[in-house]
Parts: structure tokens; sequence; C-alpha cells
């Protein structure tokens, strides 16, 4: 085993039909008693822990660790009820390219994600993608994306006993933010124009490799041989 593969999961492997907006929407109220909008808070890319952060700032509510820990706890009660609304989707290629690559005695796949672990749990569990990934880095790990990458590399060689080499990890992720955090642990990176930036946009930040999306499982292989 010498490849290791560490995915994002909003805009990369699923969408979830706005139901992480709305669940971080009904925590504010649930949490505080508060119905502003939380629609000018950028969300993409960015981890739950950052996100909550930047919800508490915006409200003039204290960026406390015990109050970031009320408000995404409340988060985490109302995700599941969201998610079993109408809307969420695995994205194309996805459950294919995922069967290919389990595979493969020489690839190892994990999650580099800015979900706490265990609201990636909830949305890959949803779709029946948990399985897929025995290890990754979480909000849990840190608050900046950029911070994640050592921890997925740590649990990576603990669980498969394996270190693996910069050039033979692949981040993979629909934002800028995910390719800034594999070039961060210089990892190669490779961009999934599924989320909300265009294939033009991700190319702008310099991947390794930008896919329109992952409906072309030999371009996919091509891009990780």
């Amino acid at each position: 085993m010498h490849t290791l593969l560490l995915w994002d999961i909003d805009g990369t492997l699923l969408l979830s039909g706005g139901a992480g907006e709305r669940a971080l929407q009904v925590a504010l109220r649930d949490a505080f008693g508060l119905t502003d909008s939380i629609a000018d808070i950028e969300l993409a890319g960015r981890t739950d822990r950052w996100i909550a952060r930047r919800v508490l700032g915006r409200f003039h509510l204290p960026e406390t660790d015990e109050s970031i820990a009320r408000y995404l706890d409340a988060y985490l009660n109302i995700l599941a009820r969201e998610l079993a609304r109408p809307g969420g989707q695995i994205l194309p290629g996805v459950p294919e390219i995922l069967a290919l690559l389990a595979r493969r005695s020489d690839i190892a796949q994990g999650l580099l994600t800015g979900n706490l672990r265990r609201g990636a749990e909830i949305k890959l569990r949803a779709h029946g993608l948990w399985a897929h990934f025995p290890f990754g880095a979480f909000a849990d790990d840190a608050e900046l994306r950029n911070d994640l990458g050592p921890h997925a590399l740590r649990r990576a060689r603990e669980h498969h006993g394996v270190a693996f080499p910069p050039d033979r990890v692949f981040v993979i992720g629909d934002t800028p933010h995910d390719i800034a955090c594999g070039q961060a642990i210089g990892a190669r990176t490779i961009g999934v124009a599924t989320g909300r930036y265009s294939v033009d946009d991700l190319r702008a930040c310099r991947p390794t490799a930008v896919l329109p999306d992952l409906g072309d499982a030999a371009a996919f292989l091509a891009v990780i041989a």
C-alpha cells in the first residue's frame, strides 16, 4: 500500500441539499434563541468550528469553547433530521470510483473534511458511504483547514502502518480551501468542480489536476496512477 487518498465530503462526495446550512440556522435558534440569518457567512471549505466562531462573532455572542460546543451540539442534534428531507444526493461517479478503489490493495482512503467527526458520519451514513473511510481528520482536530492535514497523515500511518510519502498523497476537494490544505502538507491535489467553484476557479489554485466531476473513473484513475 503506497497511495493515500484523502477526501472532502460536501460538494465532493455528496450534496446535502442544504441540510447543513439549515441545521446551522436552526441550531442558532435552539442554542441562543436567535432567528437572524447566517446566509452571509462563508461555509464552503471551512471547518465547522471556524463557521461556529464566525456565527457567534456575527451576533456578538461569546466566542468561547463552551459557546462553540453548545452551538455545534445543537447543530449535530438537528443534522440527521434535516438530511432526511429530500434534496440530498451522492454526486455522479462517486459510488463507482469508491467501489473500484476499495478493490485496490495499493490504495488507502480516508477523510480530510471540515465536518466534525460525528457530522461526517451522519452525512456519509445517510448515503451509505461511511464504511469506505476508516480514518480521517475532522473539525474536532483543528479550527483551521490547513491544520488538518498532519492529523490525517498520522491516522493513516497508525491505521495502515505505512508512512505515505507526500508525492503519493492526494487531497480531493471542491474548493480552493481543499487545495490549499493539501498543498500545506506537500500533497498532490485534485480539484473537482461539483461545488460552488468552476473548473477555472480551481485551476487558478494550481492543483495537480482539475476534473469537472467524478463521472469519468478512467480520468480519475489516470491522475492517481
